[in-house]
């Protein structure tokens, strides 16, 4: 998340939006967002729907796994980055 932030303007100029996707509560989100200075938008999936639906949610731990996606202008998704520990890489174009 603060990789993304950090990068938040150049992701914007190569007219991209990032968003947040969350199985906790709103208002978990908010605070979290705030604690970690995250200014764009964490989006809450309180039932799991989209996690579900992405295949990335775990029964065994009830939660999801960290993924990051970045999905182009026509909705599909263009690359996909999975956590292994904690740690994910950056989106190629970041480094330009």
């Amino acid at each position: 998340m603060q990789n993304f932030q950090q990068n938040l303007a150049k992701l914007e100029a190569a007219d991209t939006q990032v968003l947040g996707v969350s199985m906790d509560s709103p208002f978990s989100n908010k605070a979290w967002a705030e604690q970690i200075k995250v200014t764009f938008p964490l989006l809450s999936d309180w039932g799991g729907e989209t996690v579900r639906k992405y295949g990335i949610y775990s029964p065994k731990y009830k939660a999801a796994r960290r993924v990051n996606y970045v999905i182009d202008k026509t909705g599909k998704v263009a690359e996909m980055q999975v956590a292994i520990g904690v740690k994910i890489g950056t989106a190629p174009w970041l480094s330009a």
